[in-house]
């Protein structure tokens, strides 16, 4: 489905940003001077007719994030794609992410969860994915740091430690998970030969100039830029999986920095590993949902 000429995108991205604002109940996230009433209006942009499903793992499904509907999954209904349908206005809509998931998961059960590619059929019009954080080991990466920071903490004992071997694992694990999004993909192609399919990024976790805040994140100071460098190189390969499946790549990184979790609460949209607001430990609020839930937006109205 192709969307309105240009010149209608900015009126159309007017509209969008005031739907997600409303959707956060007057979180005022994104300025915009249109009221919530006239984003809900008919005319061009909004995509009636449309049927989408979103698969993902729990930086989509939006762990702890009120309201909690599914929870085997710990998905909420304020989670990116739930934001994006209603901005869409959509016809038929389908959330099947999933806290955990990993690329097996598109193909295998998860609890009650069915295989997340069920969802997609052949009358599918747009896709989301978010995935391939859980096959790199992102939980325990991020305990392993943690735990090994008291043995340095102004040095780099986490990435002395992924570097033994003399070859980085967490590079070595990114370039091993790439053919599984590939797989991915494809078998959304597949299900789906018409369908816009978006592959979305991961946000900004840690300060992008590499600083610390050590012990709200408790690693060591120079384990904060690796990690950081880590997280850019998962992106990358994801940026360039998408590029060789014809799928469009959603950067909701660019967007999130400057709200990394080591910034003060009112300011950050990624939580530390103690919460102030509800959401799981190193995972996006409803503001970091909301601010992937535009990036997804702002992509979908580029046509290339």
């Amino acid at each position: 489905m192709a969307y309105g000429t240009p010149s209608g995108g900015s009126a159309r991205r007017h509209r969008r940003k005031a739907t997600v604002a409303a959707a956060l109940g007057g979180c005022a996230l994104v300025a915009a001077s249109t009221t919530p009433a006239a984003a809900h209006g008919g005319g061009p942009g909004h995509d009636r007719g449309t049927s989408y499903v979103a698969l993902g793992d729990s930086y989509t499904s939006g762990p702890l994030i009120p309201t909690q509907v599914d929870a085997n999954c710990a998905r909420s209904d304020h989670n990116y794609p739930s934001l994006v349908a209603a901005a869409l206005r959509v016809s038929a809509f389908k959330d099947v992410s999933c806290s955990g998931a990993t690329t097996a998961e598109m193909w295998k059960a998860q609890g009650t969860n069915g295989p997340q590619l069920d969802a997609v059929r052949r009358d599918t019009d747009l896709v989301t994915v978010q995935i391939g954080g859980n096959d790199v080991g992102f939980s325990s990466v991020i305990g392993t740091c943690a735990a090994l920071s008291s043995k340095d903490l102004t040095g780099n004992p986490c990435q002395q430690y992924y570097n033994a071997s003399g070859t980085d694992q967490l590079t070595l694990d990114i370039a091993q998970t790439a053919p599984k999004v590939d797989k991915v993909l494809r078998a959304v192609r597949a299900r789906a030969p018409h369908a816009r399919i978006l592959l979305v990024g991961y946000p900004d976790l840690l300060p992008d100039d590499g600083s610390g805040c050590y012990p709200t994140l408790p690693f060591a100071a120079k384990d904060f830029p690796y990690l950081r460098d880590t997280g850019k190189r998962l992106n990358l390969m994801l940026r360039l999986v998408a590029a060789w499946n014809g799928a469009r790549y959603v950067d909701t990184y660019g967007p999130t920095v400057g709200h990394d979790a080591c910034k003060a609460p009112a300011d950050r949209w990624i939580e530390p590993l103690q919460p102030t607001s509800p959401a799981a430990p190193v995972h996006p609020n409803a503001k970091g949902e909301a601010a992937m839930a535009q990036a997804v937006l702002e992509r979908l109205d580029r046509r290339y």
